[in-house]
């Protein structure tokens, strides 16, 4: 009987206890380093935050064992790394807010506590979703869901220009933070289930194979339903993120550029329109025009935008260092702005480095979805990581005046609940997902003939196997053990 022996795939959490302690010394060391300069001295409590930190994050370490424990070790550690940077510059700002009497705009201890239910609810996705295909049977469930939270601001009253705040009185929200999630779960399932038909060519034109016309009208409905979240809500972000989630999945699934042609022309008609929204071509107006004295000094003008490059223009290469910059006098700062703030201390080298942790998790959430076997699990893992890319790009173009400011935030970086919870939940997906890729098959055994079938493709292979045609005079089958999923 012919064996094939193949090693078990290591599960990777030492490696992952190692950088979960350079991810805390990151965050810690800016916390340190921002009250020194600051204050003189370490901050008070320190080793009593350090422990605590410390222990939760061993906590958070062994459930990620128990419940996924061959999921990639290099997703939270980055995840824990982007949001210590994150609530070290809130604290830094907190303390010149605080030094300024203006006591509304501290919210550094709200945001721990934001960062707890975060690390919760990732927690609790690995522990309710014990396997990501399960979702897709309630796709319809939750794409209702979310279209639902996605209208609800609509009829509660408008906060900076924008309708896409609900405010409870002791905390408000943005569901739209959680409707991407939602929605990018349902596109996974449909395109899973429609991709053959789409991918079915059309007429072709100009040497490229269009879709059949009456296989459009998917990407009309998203189209049409992001042009009523842009009218309805004044929300330029959202809508193209949602827009532009659809039509790189649908890329994805089916593999046909002219998906990706039909939808940058669907954006024109969709960009006109935002610029007859108040609210949106006010933002453009000053991305155009932004030093303009006219322009700069007009209520939601481009103020804060110069503001901003000027204070990365100030940190230069290596920043002003942790403490010693002048972020706060930048409106929203801690939040919208934080990418500014931290260019301002860091310098140009230390957001690249920020930048690329970003780069990490995005590679690692495209590794995942090449890894997992089912397409399901292919789609939803691309477009998990599609939209943080798609987010820090629109963010960070924004701030640097590539891109009109849209309003979005930086994952994980960024002061609000509802971004930084439902980041933590993008994780807890990706850690899921990616158990699933990493996951060895449980072994099996396979005829000699279904591995030829497997291996058929390759020709070496076909000379050296042995016959499979002629039957054993003792009618016995060769069997070999392996390891499905890595040997296949």
């Amino acid at each position: 009987m012919a064996t094939v022996e193949i090693k078990p795939v290591s599960s990777a959490r030492l490696p992952e206890i190692g950088l979960l302690a350079l991810a805390l010394l990151v965050g810690v060391g800016g916390y340190v380093a921002t009250a020194v300069t600051r204050t003189g001295e370490p901050p008070s409590g320190l080793w009593m935050h350090l422990g605590a930190l410390v222990v939760f994050t061993v906590v958070t370490h062994l459930l990620v064992r128990h419940f996924a424990p061959y999921a990639d070790p290099v997703i939270l550690p980055i995840a824990v790394a982007l949001n210590g940077i994150g609530l070290a510059m809130i604290y830094r700002l907190d303390l010149s807010y605080a030094a300024r009497g203006q006591q509304d705009l501290v919210v550094g201890s709200k945001q721990l506590i934001i960062t707890v239910a975060g690390i919760v609810l990732m927690a609790l996705t690995l522990i309710v979703v014990r396997d990501h295909r399960r979702l897709r049977k309630n796709s319809y469930l939750l794409m209702l869901g979310g279209l639902l939270l996605l209208i609800l601001p609509i009829f509660f009253p408008a906060v900076n220009g924008a309708k896409i705040w609900i405010n409870l009185g002791f905390i408000t929200i943005q569901p739209a933070e959680l409707t991407k999630i939602l929605l990018a779960i349902f596109f996974a399932a449909y395109l899973v289930e429609g991709r053959d038909k789409l991918s079915v060519g059309g007429p072709k034109i100009l040497g490229l194979r269009l879709p059949r016309p009456r296989d459009l009208g998917p990407l009309v409905v998203v189209w049409a339903a992001s042009i009523v979240v842009l009218v309805g809500q004044r929300d330029f972000g959202t809508s193209l993120l949602l827009f532009g989630l659809f039509v790189a999945m649908l890329y994805v699934a089916t593999d046909r550029v002219s998906w990706l042609i039909i939808g940058a022309l669907l954006m024109l008609p969709f960009l006109w329109m935002a610029t007859k929204v108040s609210h949106v071509s006010s933002r453009i107006d000053g991305w155009l025009h932004a030093l303009d004295p006219a322009v700069y000094n007009r209520p939601g003008g481009s103020g804060q935008l110069v503001q901003g490059l000027f204070g990365m223009a100030t940190g230069g290469l290596s920043g002003t260092g942790w403490g010693s910059g002048y972020p706060q006098i930048v409106p929203f700062a801690n939040s919208d702005f934080i990418f500014a703030s931290l260019a301002e201390e860091l310098g140009l080298t230390g957001v690249f480095a920020i930048l690329v942790l970003y780069l990490i998790l995005i590679e690692r959430g495209m590794r995942t979805a090449i890894g997992v076997r089912d397409g399901f699990g292919k789609l939803l893992a691309t477009g998990l990581s599609f939209g943080i890319a798609f987010q820090v790009f629109v963010v960070v173009g924004g701030i640097t005046r590539v891109l009109p400011l849209t309003g979005l935030t930086l994952p994980f970086l960024a002061a609000g609940g509802s971004s930084l919870m439902s980041s933590w939940i993008i994780v807890g997906l990706l850690l899921r997902i990616s158990d699933a890729a990493r996951r060895p098959a449980p072994t099996g055994q396979l005829t000699t003939a279904e591995i030829d079938k497997v291996t058929k493709g390759s020709s070496a292979t076909q000379k050296d196997a042995p016959k499979v045609g002629a039957t054993p005079s003792n009618e016995e089958t060769q069997l070999v053990h392996i390891n499905k999923g890595e040997a296949l």
